[in-house]
């Protein structure tokens, strides 16, 4: 499986981490050294700590569950976005919305609730309405929409979390952890990495840092859906061959039994042999 080398990282600085002063302690065993004020990370753990990631992510994905992308900081929103829909994931890049998945089925109540307003537009319900009420009713499905339209297809919850910038997002961390779900971190030099099953130490401020992580990421989700794909096929193809397999061996029984019929029809009757 192709994942980001050492010199893809290098080139889009996921190596700089914060300043000396505002750095966390827990991260000393991922810092390489200190250069003008600046912690450098050691790139070689990253890689492995992404290979490491991608693999489960594969197998998460393999499974056919779910993994929810989180990334509210600016920079990254738009990076975010683009990688989990082209993997078919959840993602969250508004506010996080409290109690999301400690209290999972009243945001799922709120995305049934905006698809009951697209239904009740579609069938004419609303078209009765006044001019005031039906602009209130197009505001709050703008804002459902915003919210929690990148959530929609989430119907259980996520199986693993994919969180950048774990200090920002440290509600949705405490969410997932409480839960007993597994998180995935980009882990820069001031945040606290205790709370994270699956540590990727780098940049998670530049926008090139983030995007070639969940390149390497996204790529090992793809492979995975990829592989549950072919096993499918060539399950469905098993049981085809099993059914042909049934029908041949009962078509000879059925074969067997017509000849004898027609040679009983065909034996002379007892009387005509005593004539």
């Amino acid at each position: 499986m192709a994942r980001t080398n050492f010199d893809q990282l290098l080139q889009a600085g996921c190596h700089f981490g914060h300043l000396k002063r505002k750095w966390n302690p827990a991260m000393a065993s991922y810092i390489y050294t200190e250069r003008n004020g600046i912690h450098i990370i050691d790139l070689h753990k990253t890689v492995a700590k992404i290979d490491e990631a991608a693999d489960a992510l594969k197998q998460i994905a393999k499974s056919g569950k779910k993994v929810l992308f989180v990334a509210t900081k600016k920079q990254t929103k738009e990076i975010i976005a683009e990688k989990a829909q082209s993997v078919g994931m959840p993602y969250v890049i508004e506010r996080w919305p409290g109690g999301m998945l400690t209290n999972f089925p009243t945001i799922r109540k709120a995305v049934k609730k905006m698809a009951n307003i697209d239904k009740l537009m579609q069938d004419g319900t609303y078209a009765n309405l006044s001019k005031r009420e039906l602009l209130q009713v197009t505001r709050q499905r703008a804002k459902l929409e915003k919210n929690l339209g990148s959530i929609a297809d989430l119907t259980r919850l996520p199986s693993a979390l994919f969180v950048v910038d774990v200090m920002k997002e440290q509600i949705a961390v405490r969410e997932a952890n409480r839960l007993g779900i597994p998180v995935f971190g980009i882990v820069d030099t001031n945040s606290d990495p205790k709370n994270i099953d699956f540590v990727i130490p780098a940049n998670d401020d530049a926008k090139d840092s983030v995007e070639a992580i969940l390149t390497a990421c996204c790529d090992a989700i793809n492979e995975g859906i990829e592989e549950r794909k072919v096993e499918k096929a060539d399950e469905k193809a098993a049981e085809a061959q099993a059914e042909e397999e049934v029908a041949e061996e009962a078509k000879p029984k059925r074969a067997a039994r017509k000849p004898r019929k027609v040679a009983a029809e065909e034996a002379p009757k007892a009387e005509e042999v005593a004539e």
